[in-house]
């Protein structure tokens, strides 16, 4: 990595680093002074420190002198990206659902991805193993009302009457939207699991000024937002069910820090945009729960939700997907024999690689096959991770 400094990483073919900052106020001076680097430059700004991906590797000197400028240290060993693989005899079939279910794009491989660069890609491969029974691993999506309806996966089913299942039998809960609030003050706002605001802007100035004015609110107040920059876009973002009272343990009705985002927004002429809001999590069944989620802590170096009635694991940098767990029926003994036609797939960088793979084995995956920079491990109950290395 010297011909792009020690500060910088490859996570699937994507330069990338992340550097420590000590509130959202002081991330967000190093995020404006990206945004006005390129626009195509990715920044997710957390209240811990911000991501970076480059659009090319000639803004990684410039990117790290001005981290070095304002005291921020780069932390590789933050850096992770959590993708889903899913498995089909027939990946054209299965490709058009999830397009739709998702709104992402189509990459280069077949694959599939949010355009926005938030959620997890979704890679679809060949495969001539038969699976016929219902996995046991499922996607969560949260849209707008409108998407969903627009998304045209017929009918639903299931407990909720959001479940939808591609031609092989791969299942999506495709979950409705609402409006945050009935407050006129919140109306760019919506609940997508997350409160969720996304706003098109016009300039890098624009974009850092609104960046700013959101960090310094939630700053004021102690609140620890997710705010990403995208070209011509401000995503800000609370976090799943952290807008709720009993998620923060702070003195704070979300919708009064919201309703003055949004009119920080409006007076700097950003326009929000209320197709753009999606949540998407991955639900695991267990037979045994905590061994399981107790796996896949360790595995990903997430934490656990610390509501007692809550299975959650998330991310401590909430860049990567949260995982859900709930309990499966134990008489489905064929079922949870079943090889998943979906699976995880984590790349880290190349020099953590090996730690990495020893930690995931010491936490209790088995390891059944690898290679140089590919390693393909099963938690206690078989759900399988592939641990990738570098690009």
């Amino acid at each position: 990595m010297s011909e792009i400094g020690t500060d910088w990483r490859v996570l699937d073919g994507v330069t990338t680093a992340w550097f420590d900052a000590p509130s959202l106020t002081e991330g967000a001076v190093l995020a404006g002074r990206i945004a006005e680097l390129s626009a195509q430059i990715l920044v997710d700004l957390r209240a811990t420190g911000l991501r970076v991906r480059l659009d090319s590797d000639e803004h990684a000197e410039a990117v790290s002198a001005a981290a070095r400028d304002l005291g921020l240290a780069a932390n590789p060993a933050a850096l992770q990206q959590l993708s889903i693989v899913l498995e089909s005899a027939d990946p054209s079939a299965v490709r058009p659902f999830w397009q739709r279910a998702l709104d992402y794009a189509l990459g280069d491989d077949g694959g599939l991805a949010d355009p926005l660069r938030r959620d997890p890609d979704v890679r679809i491969r060949q495969s001539t193993e038969p699976r016929p029974l219902r996995n046991r691993i499922h996607l969560d999506v949260v849209r707008p009302a409108a998407a969903v309806e627009q998304a045209g996966l017929g009918e639903a089913y299931g407990a909720y009457g959001v479940c939808h299942a591609d031609p092989d039998g791969n299942e999506v809960d495709l979950v409705p939207g609402d409006a945050l609030s009935e407050k006129a003050g919140t109306a760019d706002w919506q609940a997508v699991f997350s409160a969720m605001a996304c706003y098109r802007t016009t300039s890098p100035t624009q974009q850092r000024d609104l960046v700013a004015s959101a960090a310094a609110l939630a700053d004021d107040v102690g609140f620890p937002l997710l705010v990403d920059l995208r070209p011509g876009l401000v995503i800000i973002d609370s976090g799943k069910d952290q807008w709720v009272d009993d998620a923060h343990g702070l003195e704070l009705d979300f919708t009064d820090l919201a309703g003055a985002i949004q009119t920080a927004a409006r007076e700097l002429g950003a326009t929000a945009d209320p197709g753009l809001p999606r949540f998407a999590q991955l639900f695991f069944d267990a037979a045994d729960v905590a061994a399981v989620r107790a796996f896949w802590l360790a595995a990903l170096g997430y934490i656990p939700d610390q509501r007692a009635w809550n299975t959650d694991i998330y991310d401590p940098r909430r860049l990567n997907p949260e995982l859900v767990f709930q309990e499966i029926d134990l008489s489905e003994t064929e079922r949870r024999r079943q090889r998943n036609r979906i699976h995880v797939e984590l790349a880290v960088a190349s020099d953590l690689a090996q730690s990495r793979l020893a930690a995931v084995v010491a936490a209790g995956g088995r390891l059944l096959d690898g290679s140089d920079d590919r390693w393909r491990v099963a938690d206690p109950e078989g759900n399988e991770m592939v641990i990738v290395s570098g690009a």
